[in-house]
């Protein structure tokens, strides 16, 4: 199977804001440039998030968009609704209080402390014989911004789903440092299932973890370049009281852990006190470098990942995550 597979990831405190993609013929994404379909991440859980969605086209159609939230601590249930646009319109979501483009109630209301994946997707109507993807308008921008209580802000854009570069390699790699009293991480996986044509994108789904995931070996690097193995894990739309995560584990064979979210190592632990990528490791200042094992049978063709570090003050610096590759091509934001 060919796969197509994308890694954005944001570092705060250094703040990173990039959207970046590698391995298995896959494709670097500009989300500056406009998507048919968006990816992100949202959280309620003593947090605030907001997200904003363009319709960059400007012909004379109005469009519209599928929106589809997955709750993770809800089984990654998942609630949706379709919203209208007209051209160059913008819309803004709070995701705790959801109103529709214009203005209506859409049915949908999150729990409280609810957090998982946003998508945003262009509805296309098939038509015969169908264009080609390069020639279907690339219709949307989009960006999240998620309020911490203790005053810090996730910001990043939201990631499309373009398949038209193609990368190699399945190793990723990104940077971390303790600088200006880094205590706390977030690495956010999302794993998805894409059953339609990305020329003709209607929906994703998330919520069968047990074929739906990505699984990696995990290697941290100290300030001297000395690698430490970690452990193999695995991200998929759960935390672990959801259900189907012990038949998950035995269905992918190569990790005991399988979760929506990870701190980095002891020194740097995830927010939430969620599982580690490394734990027993406690290097403050180094490199973390993800090696694809294998993908669930539905996680085709796309999964994602975020990463954000803080002290709690939202202080930031502009950084990237690296790949593998014979070209990079960045959107910083």
């Amino acid at each position: 199977m060919i796969r197509n597979i994308l890694l954005a990831v944001i570092l705060m405190l250094p703040l990173i804001f990039v959207n970046n993609a590698g391995a298995g013929d896959v494709g670097i994404f500009n989300t500056d440039y406009g998507d048919r379909q968006l990816i992100g991440f949202f959280d309620l859980r003593d947090r605030e998030s907001f997200i904003q969605i363009t319709n960059t086209d400007n012909t004379s159609f109005n469009r519209t968009i599928h929106i589809q939230f997955f709750d993770v601590g809800n089984n990654c249930n998942e609630n949706n609704f379709f919203d209208n646009y007209t051209q160059n319109d913008t819309h803004l979501y709070n995701v705790r209080d959801i109103v529709t483009n214009d203005g209506n109630p859409p049915g949908v209301i999150l729990p409280d402390d609810a957090y998982g994946i946003f998508v945003a997707t262009y509805i296309i109507e098939p038509i015969s014989p169908p264009a080609p993807p390069q020639m279907l308008p690339p219709a949307m921008i989009g960006n999240v911004r998620i309020e911490d209580n203790n005053g810090y802000e996730y910001r990043t854009n939201l990631v499309g789903t373009d398949t038209s570069r193609e990368q190699e390699f399945g190793i990723y790699t990104f940077n971390f440092n303790s600088l200006g009293n880094v205590t706390v991480s977030d690495i956010v996986g999302i794993a998805l299932d894409n059953t339609q044509s990305f020329a003709f994108p209607g929906e994703v789904f998330a919520a069968d973890i047990v074929n739906t995931w990505v699984s990696f070996d995990i290697d941290i690097y100290n300030e001297d370049e000395v690698p430490f193995s970690c452990r193999n894990v695995i991200f998929a739309c759960t935390d672990q009281d959801n259900p189907q995560l012990p038949a998950l584990l035995e269905e992918s064979g190569d990790a005991s852990v399988a979760s929506f979210e990870y701190g980095i190592n002891n020194s740097i632990p995830h927010s939430k006190g969620g599982e580690l990528l490394c734990p027993g490791n406690t290097i403050s200042d180094g490199l973390v470098r993800l090696t694809e094992i294998s993908l669930g049978e539905d996680t085709d063709p796309i999964y994602f990942i975020f990463a954000g570090l803080n002290n709690g003050n939202g202080r930031g610096s502009i950084d990237s995550i690296w790949n593998q590759s014979n070209f990079t091509l960045f959107s910083l934001d």
